[in-house]
């Protein structure tokens, strides 16, 4: 699967497994947390890229989640709290043959690590962003988190957060990242279809991910799992087709199988909404376009979820569009400096003309 974010990662010269991507250390999370299902999805999906694995790099923060990097059978850095989009940054710049993977969670990556990710997002670094959201601090013992709800009883908000959620998608868009997407834990093709895509993406690439902790905040996710309300709560993305959901709407009553709601946007105030396509027909529901230049519409989807009862939540590639990636600008810049001046000698810089002894 040759793709420009890869082509500089070596392949591997021989077929790889799943099983060549577990690490014999033991998986410690809590059993019947949603990590592992993440952890097996991405272990099953990476041979079919066929790169050697020691040119794989998985960093990762403080949390839950940022255990990952024990448990994939590559290099890795479990590092500090917040700064995994900072590290990998670094890494990604000086090491452009690596296939660099960032994982965190929601605490991790939107509180104090928040301003590493936007400049991360911004940047447009060839990095892969694996952000679990489970909306509350699952490894220090069920604090409300950036993604928490607002009213969350926890046990650091006993009468209820104050504090208005972040939505991780909505602050990826808006700080202009090339390629957004949102995934569930537990729908395991949806999952790899989407880490398939942001391996493919040149430049960064974040997927968050709704992870359930079964311990702290069990069933936070449930209205998109449940099969029989996931129809009317989940809006699936699909580039070039119709923004369609709901329960079907059967040909035996005129329909075309598809669902019967469809998002629309108001003439009026240029907002999105949905209407009843078996009532007012299909002819104003929107087609998702994941490229289109602007991230105007791709934010009002993100926005289109109830915070409280995640209805009309899209999942899918939000936005997927292409603009410089940071390493070859920078490759670019280093290459016309050797070209004009010549190589720099480090010694010489150091010991410039801002340098000066003091004689004591």
């Amino acid at each position: 699967m040759p793709t420009e974010a890869l082509s500089l990662v070596p392949k591997s010269e021989a077929k790889q497994s799943m099983k060549d991507f577990k690490s014999d250390q033991e998986v410690r999370w809590c059993p019947g947390c949603g990590d592992y299902a993440v952890l097996a999805a991405v272990q099953g999906f990476l041979p079919e890229l066929g790169l050697a694995r020691e040119n794989i790099t998985f960093v990762s923060g403080i949390g839950c989640s940022s255990r990952f990097p024990y448990y994939m059978n590559t290099y890795g850095m479990h590092s500090i709290h917040g700064r995994a989009p900072a590290i990998a940054t670094g890494l990604a710049a000086a090491r452009r043959d690596l296939s660099v993977w960032v994982v965190t969670g929601d605490g991790d990556a939107l509180s104090i690590g928040g301003n590493h990710l936007i400049h991360a997002l911004r940047r447009n670094v060839n990095l892969k962003i694996l952000l679990f959201n489970n909306r509350i601090y699952g490894l220090t013992k069920g604090q409300y988190s950036p993604t928490s709800e607002a009213g969350k009883i926890t046990k650091s908000t006993p009468m209820g957060s104050l504090e208005a959620p972040f939505n991780p998608v909505s602050l990826a868009l808006g700080a202009e990242a090339s390629f957004v997407a949102r995934t569930i834990d537990s729908d395991r093709r949806h999952l790899t279809d989407v880490l398939r895509a942001a391996a493919q993406h040149p430049g960064t690439a974040l997927v968050e991910i709704y992870q359930n902790c079964n311990i702290f905040n069990d069933g936070a996710f449930d209205a998109l799992k449940d099969k029989q309300r996931a129809q009317e709560a989940v809006v699936r993305l699909e580039h070039g087709q119709q923004i369609r959901f709901g329960t079907p709407w059967p040909e035996a009553e005129g329909g075309d199988g598809l669902g019967r709601l469809g998002v629309v946007r108001d003439p009026a105030t240029g907002e999105l909404d949905t209407v009843d396509v078996t009532v007012e027909g299909t002819d104003r529901v929107l087609v998702h376009d994941a490229h289109a230049a602007s991230p105007a519409t791709a934010f009002a989807l993100s926005r289109l979820a109830d915070a409280d009862t995640l209805h009309r939540t899209p999942i899918g590639v939000l936005r997927s569009v292409r603009r410089p990636v940071y390493e070859d600008q920078m490759a670019d810049q280093l290459d016309e400096a050797v070209e004009r001046k010549g190589k720099g000698d480090l010694g010489a810089l150091l010991a410039g003309k801002d340098t000066w002894t003091v004689v004591g």
